[in-house]
């Protein structure tokens, strides 16, 4: 006898699970292609950068793949439960491909990086994206294993990231007002640490989607913000 939660056509379950997987697979993706672009930067590795660009196809692709499957169920008539299931997967399939293009990004200006000497500020951009990465796994781990409250905490952790941030902006900003020199290659670090801010917004949205899956319509807590560039005199 089927309970309550149980689909009659079995099949549809486990097309639930095939997309969970996919879209977790997605992130794990994401989140391989920041690391391996970081390490680029750090490396100043142009061939290597190369590859990252090409690889963001790979995301893009499954990506097609999820929007496929979630047509695939929203077709067979679901419950309320799986329509946010595949509401849920559709967000989140944006902003992992999302994600993977600002990776992507980071690794095509490395090699314009790569053409001036090496700048201290990179360690800066550097401390910023491990953040950013460690925010892309938590939260794709959060969305496999439904922990709402998990999600919270990554979405929370958003203010580091964007303090961070600022720091480094105005940093670039000093340099560059110092050293006309420095005017080009601050220019990239400054749009790859805005990548890495939005990589962060990006996680957020995840990690609120993963919130609304267990929690429906209920109010996520006040999130602190601080991005403060746009105020910066």
């Amino acid at each position: 006898m089927n309970t309550p939660h149980d689909h009659i056509v079995k099949s549809y379950d486990e097309e639930q699970r095939r997309l969970l997987a996919e879209l977790v697979r997605m992130g794990e993706m994401a989140a391989a292609q920041l690391e391996a672009a970081l390490d680029v930067v750090a490396r100043r590795d142009d061939r290597a950068a190369e590859r990252i660009v090409a690889n963001d196809e790979a995301i893009d692709a499954l990506e097609h793949e999820v929007s496929h499957d979630v047509m695939k169920l929203a077709l067979r008539g679901p419950l309320a439960r799986d329509l946010r299931e595949i509401l849920v997967a559709l967000r989140i399939a944006a902003d992992v491909e999302r994600i993977g293009d600002y990776a992507a990004n980071i690794a095509k200006r490395s090699m314009a990086l790569n053409l001036a000497p090496s700048l201290p500020q990179t360690r800066g951009l550097d401390a910023l994206g491990r953040l950013a990465l460690q925010q892309v796994r938590d939260v794709v781990a959060a969305y496999g294993n439904r922990d709402a409250e998990a999600a919270q905490r990554i979405r929370a952790r958003d203010a580091e990231l964007d303090t961070l941030y600022t720091g480094l902006f105005r940093e670039l900003l000093t340099y560059m007002m110092e050293d006309a020199r420095a005017i080009t290659p601050c220019t990239h670090l400054l749009f790859m640490a805005k990548n890495l801010e939005r990589i962060g917004d990006h996680a957020t949205n995840i990690a609120e989607n993963v919130w609304f899956l267990v929690h429906g319509e209920d109010l996520l807590p006040p999130r602190e913000k601080r991005d403060a560039t746009n105020t910066v005199g």
